[in-house]
């Protein structure tokens, strides 16, 4: 595997007395000022809110999530990424008072449990072109590069920078993609833009820290949502359109996405949770794999056991509360039935017209885009020792409340 080979040539250079990656908050501030050249992380950085979120991260990830040498220097490089967004999304907002000013108007967020169809509806729903999705490489540099002006018609070249991370990913873990396609100019999720709070899920999910983990179900994240704004809002400042946002973070986190995004628009996806947790856990229990050669299956399914139960009953609790003109629910048999009757639906239930061009396109997408196209992923609860019966029961409130059919 290349990961392991990476992980001893790693190992021998440290035998040597090279330090390995340090994971401090001193630390990853000064390399993100030196690699941006920008000395102001914003007033909210200096908050007792994401001070404290990014000393339980690094706290956690310490004596916690048992990295190998590789996924340390990875967990660096993407927390130092995130403080470099953070230093240009500042400084920007300063050189261009309009940016924070951008009004964020009837936004649409995918909100279903991972496995849900969401990624098939995120990028059917990209087919309008009055939406606009996250691309991957700008999740991966949300602002321009300073200094570099791009001509007209020609490609940005923060295209080519999240090219090199794809191909890397290919190279390390080719099966990955069968699960969850990921690809440079391809749509991608939110979670991309919430690094930069340490009150993102990605941590949560691709480490053992439960420490953090439970942290992050009890603490308010409205900072996180506000600091997530300011990004969509550096975005649109460079494509204008009407934000597309997934992910299934959102789920557990409805008051606070509607609280900072008034008037947006959620789509909730519904799939059989005994086909869905098994799902994610193979899911995570392969991206975990990048990080730390002591991947746990079992562990692994009691925490996303638990985390997708708490999820679907966490959103249940809060549209109890929000309106419901917020929300339509799709069902994953329906969309598999016929997405484009579901697509229809869904336009009516935002209330903008489905153009033929769109159709057009989002039937091409279809045929293009076959199930398994990028191989078939294999899993079973056994696998992370759940049962049906165990799903069934612990989720049977949640399935009967939305009708859910069940995938035998």
């Amino acid at each position: 595997m290349p990961i392991r080979a990476l992980n001893a040539i790693w190992g021998g250079v440290q035998g040597l007395g090279i330090a390995k990656p340090e994971l401090t908050a001193e630390s990853l501030v000064r390399a993100a000022k030196r690699q941006s050249g920008l000395d102001d992380l914003g007033p909210d950085f200096e908050t007792t809110t994401t001070r404290d979120a990014l000393a339980r991260l690094l706290g956690a990830v310490e004596d916690e999530a048992q990295l190998h040498p590789f996924g340390r220097a990875v967990i660096r490089g993407t927390l130092v990424g995130a403080l470099v967004t953070r230093l240009e999304l500042t400084q920007l907002s300063k050189d261009h008072p309009e940016i924070p000013a951008m009004p964020v108007e009837s936004p649409v967020f995918i909100a279903g449990l991972a496995r849900t169809g969401t990624t098939l509806l995120h990028r059917l729903l990209g087919c309008e072109p009055r939406l606009r999705p996250l691309l991957s490489w700008e999740g991966l540099t949300p602002a321009p590069l300073r200094g570099r002006s791009v001509a007209a018609g020609a490609p940005d070249p923060r295209v080519g920078r999240a090219r090199l991370a794809e191909r890397a990913l290919r190279y390390m873990a080719p099966e990955f993609f069968a699960i969850h396609p990921v690809e440079a100019d391809g749509y991608e999720e939110d979670v991309l833009l919430q690094d930069g709070s340490f009150m993102s899920p990605t941590v949560d999910a691709t480490l053992p820290v439960p420490r953090y983990s439970a942290w992050l179900h009890e603490v308010d994240q409205r900072p996180m949502y506000r600091y997530f704004r300011g990004l969509v809002q550096l975005l649109l400042w460079q494509r204008p359109g009407t934000y597309l946002g997934k992910t299934p973070h959102h789920l557990e986190n409805l008051p606070a996405l509607l609280d900072v995004f008034p008037g947006a628009k959620v789509i909730v996806t519904h799939r059989d949770p005994a086909r869905v947790v098994p799902s994610f856990c193979s899911m995570m229990a392969h991206g975990r794999r990048l990080f730390s050669e002591d991947v746990d299956l079992l562990d692994i399914g009691r925490q996303f056991h638990t985390k997708q139960l708490r999820g679907v009953t966490d959103a249940m609790q809060a549209r109890r509360d929000l309106s419901g003109d917020s929300f339509i629910d799709v069902h994953y048999a329906d969309l598999m039935a016929d997405p484009m009757k579901e697509i229809r639906r869904i336009f009516d239930f935002l209330g903008d017209p489905l153009c033929d061009e769109t159709v057009s396109a989002m039937e091409a997408f279809l045929r293009q885009n076959p199930k398994d196209k990028r191989g078939a992923h294999r899993y079973g609860p056994t696998d992370f020792g759940l049962t049906r019966d165990q799903l069934d029961r612990d989720f049977a409130a949640y399935r009967d409340h939305y009708g859910i059919s069940r995938e035998d």
